[in-house]
């Protein structure tokens, strides 16, 4: 299969509310309610064929951007900002361009262009994420090609070399084309720093709606064994709240996950936290079975200090650090092993750094093969293209688990129409249930089946959301 170009001949952006069921503490921030951006495109073959596509995302306040001077409102504006520059780049010139080079033919640009606003990086190229997305999408449509088969006949046409020199010698067609893809997934359960941990810590307001509101109700309604466990930064708080969670999941044959969200302002005081915590007789089992600890420095010295004597006791991945493409060659040498994939950075950063992953593996001596690895990160994806193209992107480049519990905190699809919920659950009904008054995610023994992203035509998207009940942006 070749890799086609196309023009971009419409680039529509709107947007719908989104309300979440239970608040949602991570760092410094609590969400309640966010907006959630959709971008519809389409795109022409010089034949005259086209086709349409979507892609969605939330445009979460204080993830992106933590300046704590900014409000929500100005954190979602900025990224509203990113997703109208973008689409103003992308749209420009009408240029007949491969997948991969309408995204190689603006990034740098935009980047660029961001860095002189004063924007972080993450919120740059979030509005270019959202749009690769959607043409890939259009892409497969036109070809009728379900998103594995596509990936695997590189027909977005990826050719990392420029972008990414390190990779300029990596044989990324044969990487692509031994990609297989996984049937179903684990979905990681994420415990906020306001989530109660048993039924019984539930506070008086939680909703009454027949859904977990705590860990301990999460565990016995979905079955979950992989567990994101959120740091506050505050020593002594954490060890006393990872003690009531030990309490839970102490005896079960669990994976678990330490999310730091920033909150360390240098390493000593991470390094402090971790020997307590591996220390207190309490918490030796719970600490045995953490698998990595992400992102617990500050992005803005994530990159400059040297972890390697603590990356010894327990490896680090970087998250809001990996705002560029080179962000991961940079947190290598100073002894990070793990990177994020996240749609909101963008599918082809994942991929990139995927193919990175497999060459250094490679080249390592045989004891270190598999030092280097990816983990999927972002529970804020929801039921609809956003969570089913980010889920068929984890699941194609092996992810053994995905962080997946937006649902815990949104009910559902329960505020759109009856008719886009059903069009959801008829498209993909391995990986949707019909409960609790709602078309919502299916997990099953902790796992989701992913069988219908990867088999129907598209980027997983075999259903796109009802356009006239969204605000159009102009």
């Amino acid at each position: 299969m070749h890799a086609p170009r196309f023009r971009i001949t419409e680039l529509a952006r709107s947007e719908r509310p989104v309300q979440l069921r239970l608040p949602f503490r991570f760092g410094a921030a609590t969400l309640r309610e966010c907006p959630q951006a959709f971008v519809h495109v389409r795109i022409e073959l010089a034949d005259g064929r086209s086709a349409e596509g979507c892609a969605g995302e939330l445009m979460v306040p204080k993830w992106f951007d933590k300046n704590p001077a900014l409000s929500n409102a100005q954190d979602i504006e900025q990224l509203r900002q990113s997703l109208h520059s973008a689409a103003k780049a992308y749209g420009a010139d009408g240029a007949p361009r491969t997948a991969w080079g309408h995204f190689e033919a603006h990034y740098e640009e935009l980047l660029a262009a961001g860095t002189r606003a004063g924007q972080q990086a993450l919120v740059t190229n979030y509005g270019g994420a959202l749009i690769d997305r959607a043409l890939l999408d259009a892409l497969c449509h036109l070809f009728e090609a379900p998103f594995a088969a596509a990936l695997r006949a590189n027909l977005p046409g990826i050719q990392p070399g420029a972008l990414a020199t390190d990779l300029r010698d990596f044989d990324i067609g044969a990487f692509l084309a031994d990609l297989a893809p996984q049937n179903s997934i684990a979905a990681r359960h994420t415990v906020g720093l306001l989530d109660a941990i048993r039924d019984a810590d539930a506070p008086a307001d939680a909703p009454r709606d027949g859904l977990p509101v705590s860990l301990e109700g999460a565990i016995a309604r979905y079955g979950h064994d992989h567990f994101k466990l959120k740091l506050s930064g505050q020593t002594d708080a954490d060890l006393a709240r990872l003690a009531q969670i030990a309490g839970v999941l102490d005896g079960r044959a669990v994976r678990i996950t330490l999310d730091g969200n920033e909150q360390y302002t240098e390493l000593g005081s991470f390094a402090d936290f971790h020997e307590r915590f591996t220390a207190a007789p309490a918490l030796r089992a719970l600490a045995a079975k953490v698998a990595f600890v992400e992102q617990p420095l500050r992005r803005d010295i994530s990159l400059e200090t040297d972890i390697h004597a603590l990356a010894r006791r327990v490896p680090l991945l970087i998250d809001e650090a990996d705002a560029t493409l080179d962000a991961f060659v940079t947190a290598r040498a100073l002894g990070y092993r793990g990177v994020s994939s996240k749609s909101c950075k963008g599918l082809y950063k994942s991929v990139v750094n995927a193919a990175r992953i497999a060459q250094w593996n490679a080249s390592s001596p045989a004891g270190d093969r598999g030092t280097f690895f990816m983990s999927a990160e972002d529970l804020t994806m929801q039921a609809g293209v956003a969570v089913q193209q980010d889920l068929a992107l984890v699941a194609m480049l092996g992810l053994p688990d995905v962080e997946r519990n937006g649902h815990h905190y949104v009910d559902g699809m329960s505020a759109l129409s009856s008719a886009e919920q059903q069009a959801f659950l008829a498209a993909h009904p391995d990986l949707y249930e019909h409960s609790h008054g709602a078309v919502r995610l299916n997990i099953r023994a902790g796992r989701v089946t992913l069988g219908s992203l990867l088999a129907a035509p598209g980027f997983a998207s075999a259903a796109w959301p009802d356009r006239a009940s969204l605000t159009l942006l102009t």
